[in-house]
């Protein structure tokens, strides 16, 4: 039972910040979502790092996001997203 409560937080829609909507869109998303739209964005501007593949070079929009960060890891992506998600 307990289970099913956890999946269904976090499927629950959430809103993004200014930042993260110009990235993922302004309308309420569930979290997977937001991470899939924004793996959507880094490998369409291939942000991903050539070198490390678990690493996401920031340009301006995503910088925003990640704290003003250059580089982030994908663990790191993940933490510096749910700020921006309420």
């Amino acid at each position: 039972m307990a289970a099913k409560k956890a999946n269904a937080a976090f499927m629950k829609p959430l809103t993004p910040s200014e930042e993260l909507a110009a990235i993922v869109g302004s309308k309420a998303l569930p979290r997977t979502q937001v991470v899939k739209k924004l793996w959507e964005y880094i490998k369409k501007n291939k942000l991903q790092d050539a070198k490390n593949k678990r690493n996401i070079n920031a340009d301006e929009n995503l910088k925003k996001v990640f704290g003003g960060k250059k580089t982030v890891s994908m663990f790191e992506m993940t933490k510096l997203v749910s700020r921006h998600l309420s």
